[in-house]
């Protein structure tokens, strides 16, 4: 039997030691997963908290068609997108400010207040453009360039073929260029 299978066993015998393993070593990965999506500190934890939640309650009926893993992702991401489409929470992705900042080559930008104006505003103009892709587009991009998971990874948890994965990112990416066209920068 494999280490995995024996774990999960332990985690389905409801074992306090394991689960504890089972939240320390992932509990930075599904927080990033959540906030990923919602983009507030405190949704994020309050998401992946119910994430391990969830997981106690239902281990028993994890079939282990996928990994642990891939089964935890699939969760955080369902359990984000609820979050976004009850609440219908729209929060602004402070990382791609943070990157339109650190890749502009600006002598003097970091004392420039209309620069950074300018910085805000384009980086609410590419988050209104990511919430406009299509749901599937929205959600392999975002697990790709925000959580850094491979496509592999993300079409296991979308349950996906790893060609359609890549169509979805490649469309989202295409999408995402005729949407942001017209933005001037400064």
């Amino acid at each position: 039997m494999s280490d995995q299978k024996l774990f999960v066993e332990k985690l389905k015998l409801n074992d306090p030691q394991a689960f504890n393993t089972l939240v320390d070593q992932n509990n930075e990965r599904i927080y990033n997963i959540c906030y990923g999506f919602l983009r507030n500190k405190e949704d994020a934890e309050d998401v992946a908290q119910e994430v391990f939640i969830e997981i106690h309650r239902n281990i028993s009926t994890f079939r282990e068609e996928s990994s642990l893993t891939t089964w935890m992702h699939r969760i955080a991401v369902n359990r984000s997108l609820n979050v976004l489409k009850k609440n219908k929470i729209r929060h602004f992705f402070d990382s791609i400010e943070q990157i339109v900042l650190h890749n502009k080559k600006e002598p003097n930008s970091n004392s420039d207040p209309y620069f950074e104006l300018n910085q805000k505003e384009l980086a609410k103009q590419i988050q209104n453009a990511i919430n406009k892709l299509p749901k599937n587009q929205n959600i392999a991009f975002t697990l790709h360039n925000y959580n850094n998971l491979s496509y592999a990874q993300i079409a296991e948890i979308m349950n996906n073929s790893l060609s359609s994965i890549e169509s979805l990112i490649h469309r989202a990416k295409t999408n995402l260029k005729k949407s942001l066209k017209d933005i001037n920068t400064p």
